[in-house]
Order: structure tokens, then sequence, then C-alpha cells
């Protein structure tokens, strides 16, 4: 049993390693560059993105213990590869769009996320439905923030 809780934190804290790594080797955060930017109607207020993120990394967390403990050593190279491929992307967002300031290149990032999140859950269904569930509210955030960023993009373009 305490193995599998110290496990289940693991992979929590392992899904937070993204938002981490971006916030301690890149500028990562808003700036006077993104106050400035032209934003759709529909962008929710600053601080909404901080609760939301911080569900989805844990049902994210969640999800792939699920999958660790129920799945075969040889069965789960795909969908723990394809975990790891989407914090990677969803890693490589923030500096792109908050550090570089560019939103056409995180665009195609988000896009290459909304991706391998979908591969993700479709990779996890057969060794857990649950833990593919759990990937549900993540996609569907990531599809209205592909959006958004989409919106951000056209609205700025120059």
């Amino acid at each position: 049993m305490i193995k599998q809780i110290a496990a289940l934190l693991g992979f929590i804290a392992l899904a937070f390693t993204a938002p981490a790594v971006s916030a301690v080797l890149f500028v990562s955060r808003p700036d006077d560059w993104h106050y400035a930017l032209n934003k759709p109607w529909f962008n929710p207020p600053n601080w909404i993105f901080g609760p939301v993120w911080s569900f989805l990394y844990c049902t994210m967390g969640i999800a792939a213990w699920l999958v660790w403990r129920k799945g075969e050593a040889q069965a789960l190279w795909l969908p723990m590869g394809l975990f790891g491929l989407q914090l990677l992307l969803n890693t490589l967002w923030t500096p792109l769009f908050f550090g570089m300031h560019r939103p056409g290149l995180a665009l195609v990032d988000i896009g290459a996320l909304w991706i391998a999140i979908a591969a993700t859950a479709l990779s996890f269904y057969p060794i857990s439905r649950m833990a593919a569930c759990l990937f549900v509210p993540y996609w569907l955030w990531v599809s209205f923030a592909a959006l958004l960023n989409a919106a951000i993009w056209w609205l700025n373009r120059n």
C-alpha cells in the first residue's frame, strides 16, 4: 500500500515537472509583451489558469499511475513514452509563447501537444479506461488553449 501511494505521488510530481521546468529554466510568466497583446473576447482572466492547470496535472499523474500499476512492463513502453512526449510538448509551450514571444511557434507546439494527448489517451484505454477518461478534460482544455493561442496569433500577426 505504501509503495502504491509513493508511486501515485511520484507520478503526480512527474506531471508537475512541466510547469516546474518551464518556471525554473525559462522566462515563462506573463510580462509587458503579454499584457499588450490583442486578445479575443473569450480570453479568460489570468487567475483561472493556475487552478485549471493544477487540476489537470494532478489528473495526468493519476492517469499515468493507473496505467503503470495495471500494465505489464512490455506493454507500457508506448503509453509511458507518449505520456513523456506530451509532457515535453507541454513543457515547451510556455517558453515558446511567454519566453520567446512566438505565438505562431507555440501554436505549432500546441497542435502537436493536442495530437500527443489524444494518442496518450488512446494508448491508455486498453490498460485503464479510467486513465483514458482522466485525459479527456486535459484534451478539452488544450483544445480551448489552442483556439485561444490561434486567436492571439491571428490578432497580433504583423
